[in-house]
């Protein structure tokens, strides 16, 4: 283990771009996405992971190994624990994408039903670009990010306008409650 304070605690790929239906599918279920979010702070095993979803390790096991399956997630390293040796899984990139490289516009950043509404064609028309990640972070580290994200709103909000078509952009950080988190490590336990 290093000292490294970046998070995960594994090495991976910047990103992926998704080019197979299967992996689209794969990331599309709310477990799998929370499975993979989780592994933005650090590899998990099944059941530290069943732990922090509140699921069996079944099913758990089930939706990791579609994952794996899809090239989203690896064995990042093992551990023997009495006669079996316990998998921790990574994700295979930080960030997974498709379409990357669009334009979006600008909607008033506070006004997220309005951009659910607007953004249902662009959804059924294959032409819907987003992200959501989750972070445990410190108040103070939210109000950094947050000038930035500003700065990028008005650095967006002072191109020229042109072309034939409006683009959405909406950003927004928010607490949320009752997020899964993982259990410390069983060496941080002991």
């Amino acid at each position: 283990m290093t000292s490294n304070p970046l998070v995960p605690d594994y090495e991976l790929e910047d990103t992926i771009e998704l080019t197979t239906a299967e992996q689209v599918k794969a990331i599309s279920d709310p477990l799998r996405t929370s499975i993979l979010q989780l592994l933005h702070e650090r590899a998990a095993t099944v059941t530290e992971l069943a732990a922090a979803v509140k699921r069996p390790k079944s099913t758990v096991a089930h939706h990791v190994n579609v994952l794996a399956d899809a090239g989203l997630l690896r064995v990042v390293r093992t551990r023997r624990v009495r006669a079996i040796e316990e998998r921790y899984y990574g994700r295979a990139a930080r960030m997974f994408y498709y379409g990357l490289g669009r334009s979006t516009g600008l909607v008033d950043f506070n006004d997220f039903e309005v951009a659910a509404r607007e953004s249902v064609g662009a959804y059924d028309a294959g032409q819907l670009r987003s992200f959501i990640r989750h972070a445990r972070i410190p108040d103070e580290r939210v109000a950094e990010f947050w000038k930035q994200v500003q700065e990028l709103i008005h650095d967006f909000d002072k191109l020229p306008r042109s072309g034939d078509t409006t683009y959405g952009f909406t950003v927004g950080v928010y607490p949320v409650n009752d997020y899964p988190t993982l259990p410390p490590r069983a060496d941080e336990t002991s």
